[in-house]
């Protein structure tokens, strides 16, 4: 299927590895032109390389920022030109008893989880509106819906992200821009894949049988496995795509039918 995505513009932030790469190189796959973003310049320039390897004659290039700092942040948004499609994926995560959580971690969880997308969205958003075509997607989590006792800080930051795209979908009306979310559900990126195997080494498991005693534990999901990566992108190159005209404010699954609820 043409998903008619050549010589489009996408940006994706936290595009080095995991989710965020995948995204870029399945974009890419489809001729759009793609730029990766992360914390490290160096990290940058090797995800760039490789997806230059990975998609020959794809038109890659890359932008470092960490998004935890207002001044990168800034930088970053006056660096990004016309660009069609936007992708909000930069975020970060981690297991942490909800009385550790310190203020600063709040605030850091809420300015890379949430505000970033904010920040870009309001760089971007009316240039798509003046062209009067353009794509956002907002890389949520099941973890927005169904808050887990053990990351309330991450789940808080998600569930204000899907707000924020929900409110800024209500900017689109009667245009050809539309804002979505994605609700990622258990996926095996490469931070969770580095946590797997500390745990593996520290019990004397393989990490494979690490990775399915955890997924395991999980008693809703329908899938019974960790979600790819590519999975993910999958569905958001889609959202992306001209193909997917006719949605907007809609917070789409692809969470391995680990949320209950039917809507």
């Amino acid at each position: 299927m043409d998903l008619q995505l050549r010589d489009k513009t996408a940006f994706i932030s936290g595009s080095t590895q995991g989710i965020g790469y995948a995204i870029a190189k399945t974009l890419a796959g489809e001729g759009a032109r793609v730029t990766l973003n992360g914390r490290d310049q160096g990290k940058v320039t090797a995800a760039v390389e490789a997806l230059r390897r990975e998609i020959p004659g794809a038109s890659v290039d890359g932008l470092a920022a960490d998004f935890s700092d207002p001044i990168q942040v800034e930088r970053l948004c006056t660096e990004l030109s016309d660009t069609d499609i936007l992708i909000n994926n930069v975020g970060l995560f981690d297991l942490k008893p909800f009385a550790d959580i310190s203020a600063d971690e709040w605030r850091r969880y809420f300015e890379v989880n949430t505000l970033s997308g904010a920040l870009l969205s309001r760089r971007l958003l009316p240039g798509m509106l003046e062209r009067g075509w353009g794509r956002i997607v907002f890389i949520g989590s099941e973890s927005g819906v169904n808050v887990p006792a053990d990351m309330i800080h991450y789940g808080a930051s998600k569930a204000a992200m899907l707000a924020l795209g929900n409110g800024l979908a209500k900017l689109t009306k009667g245009t050809g821009v539309t804002v979505n979310s994605v609700l990622g559900g258990p996926t095996y990126s490469d931070g969770v894949a580095g946590t797997v195997e500390a745990l593996a080494a520290q019990t004397g498991l393989a990490a494979a049988e690490m990775k399915q005693a955890i997924i395991g534990t999980n008693q809703t999901t329908l899938l019974q496995r960790f979600i790819e990566p590519e999975e993910i992108a999958a569905m958001v190159t889609f959202l992306a795509s001209p193909l997917a005209s006719a949605t907007n404010g809609s917070a789409v699954r692809v969470d391995g039918g680990v949320l209950t609820a039917m809507l």
